[in-house]
């Protein structure tokens, strides 16, 4: 199977000052692609474009952009593609996470996550789309084990992750006949910051413990296996052990899978 060759390629990553999204451009300028990293911290944005640039002294732009906000997520589209000449690949990455029960949980932080994780992903793919089918390039959206199966305390945080697979599942039907490869990546636990700033029910920090399931991946060793699965356009993407077998848990068992994840919540 042929596979893709990122070099002199136009790729962009939302949420990319931090976390998976840096680490996923560092793979990108590593391989040989312009990269444009966009971040609502705009601090950040500009710190982690300064960075790469010097590091790697690749062609890296940074802009700061809230992809809840449908021209903004425009505007920075027609940015990259004034500087670029166009978009290869896009990747929505941008997220928030929240731990809280329904029953504890203000309406306004379900909205805020779909927004940014759902919403924010339809945005910015709506907007790079005519470039991406003209150039015959691919699109991935970052999704999770939380985009498959059930997760206790986090109905806004799953429901957001299993909207973005009838998205992109439909999109790739209408998109497929251009060229264009749709691919959603669906890690388990990785070591970012996402989850120490995950939303409590009041919009505050979360209190409710972390159901997670054995060691976290490192960012930079996720990014590497993204990458490679990037490389061969794949559809669906399970990058560990554990994602396999969450995803054929919750098929095959769905009750045992709900069981054991109420379990280890309970015994935290």
């Amino acid at each position: 199977m042929e596979t893709v060759d990122y070099a002199g390629k136009v790729v962009v990553v939302t949420g990319g000052a931090g976390g998976l999204g840096f680490a996923l451009c560092r793979k990108f300028v590593l391989a040989g692609a312009h990269v444009a990293l966009l971040d609502l911290d705009r601090d950040a944005t500009r710190s982690a474009a300064n960075y790469l640039r010097a590091s790697e002294k690749s062609k890296v732009l940074g802009i700061a952009c809230d992809v809840t906000n449908p021209a903004a997520c425009h505007q920075a589209m027609q940015a990259v593609i004034a500087e670029f000449g166009g978009i290869d690949l896009l990747i929505n990455n941008a997220g928030i996470a929240h731990r809280s029960l329904l029953r504890d949980t203000d309406i306004s932080v379900l909205h805020r996550v779909m927004d940014v994780n759902f919403f924010g992903a339809v945005h910015c793919t709506r907007a790079a789309l005519p470039s991406i089918c003209r150039r015959r390039g691919q699109i991935a959206a970052i999704s999770s084990i939380a985009g498959f199966s059930p997760l206790f305390g986090r109905t806004g945080y799953s429901a957001s992750k299993h909207a973005l697979h009838g998205f992109f599942d439909s999109l790739r039907s209408e998109v497929e006949a251009d060229g264009v490869g749709v691919s959603i990546i669906c890690p388990a636990f990785i070591a970012t910051g996402i989850e120490r700033a995950a939303l409590g029910g009041d919009g505050g920090p979360a209190t409710l413990p972390r159901n997670a399931v054995g060691s976290e991946m490192s960012a930079a060793d996720m990014a590497d296996r993204i990458v490679d699965a990037l490389r061969q356009r794949r559809r669906l993407y399970l990058p560990t052990l554990l994602a396999k077998a969450a995803w054929w848990t919750s098929r095959l068992a769905p009750a045992y899978f709900a069981w054991q994840m109420k379990r280890r919540v309970a015994s935290r």
